[in-house]
């Protein structure tokens, strides 16, 4: 009896534990093991997607990041609605498409404008930062009047009057176009580096070429200043020079300077 009724009972547990799960220290099959993998995978993937569809719609087409205001600085001599109109900011176009660049282009066309640096500032702001071109010489405006030009002899500004500040640029030719011109750079450039007091007494000044800036001062003096260079060496020649009190000053070549 005791042989007999030992092994049908080791045969009758092995099937009921299969039925109820994996035994361990057996494979499970493959297929069983990787789809709850690949569910996980899928949700993943969906929830990424979901993310990137709701930041492209915010940054693309909502107006929670659009524009809402265009900010203006460093204008005096133009209007901040000229820069406005210049730059053509549609309020509420989503702040990734706005092109700097392109505002820039539109602003910098401005007469006034010198150069232009637009910027994005999220969530829905446009900061167009300008800096103006600055007179620096007086001319005769063929209808009456001064031309306040640049160093660039870019017409800045109109005046009925030649202000104190700026010397009366005079050209050979009335007609002598003054954009671009290197004569009229020189001649600014000479200007900026004269010490404040001789500046303020130069009332024209003249530039036959960019070596040959001449200076007239509002005492009757003429100097010939030559070129931008070495203006600290000839700025000192010219203040012992001017205590012969002499007409005519040659400055051009530091070391060897001429009187009259």
């Amino acid at each position: 009896m005791t042989g007999t009724g030992s092994a049908p009972w080791a045969g009758d547990a092995a099937p009921a534990a299969a039925a109820d799960g994996p035994v361990p220290g057996r494979a499970v099959p493959a297929g069983r093991a990787r789809r709850p993998r690949r569910w996980l995978v899928v949700v993943a993937v969906l929830a990424v997607a979901g993310l990137v569809g709701g930041a492209a719609w915010a940054l693309l087409g909502s107006r929670l990041l659009a524009v809402r205001s265009v900010i203006v600085t460093g204008t005096h001599l133009v209007t901040k609605a000229e820069v406005l109109k210049a730059a053509g900011v549609r309020l509420g176009t989503p702040l990734i498409r706005v092109n700097t660049g392109q505002i820039a282009g539109r602003v910098v066309t401005i007469r006034q404008v010198q150069s232009v640096r637009v910027s994005t500032s999220w969530p829905d702001r446009v900061v167009i930062a300008v800096r103006e071109r600055t007179p620096a010489l007086a001319v005769n405006a063929p209808g009456g009047g001064f031309d306040l030009v640049d160093r660039d002899g870019v017409t800045v500004l109109w005046a009925a009057h030649r202000p104190s500040r700026l010397p009366l640029y005079l050209t050979a030719d009335a007609n002598d176009p003054l954009p671009g011109d290197p004569d009229v750079a020189a001649a600014a450039a000479v200007l900026a580096e004269l010490p404040a007091q001789l500046k303020h007494s130069v009332i024209s000044i003249t530039a036959p070429s960019q070596d040959q800036v001449t200076l007239n001062l509002s005492n009757g003096i003429t100097v010939l200043w030559g070129s931008v260079s070495d203006a600290s060496a000839k700025a000192k020649e010219l203040a012992l020079l001017m205590r012969t009190h002499a007409r005519y000053y040659d400055v051009s070549a530091p070391g060897t300077v001429m009187t009259n």
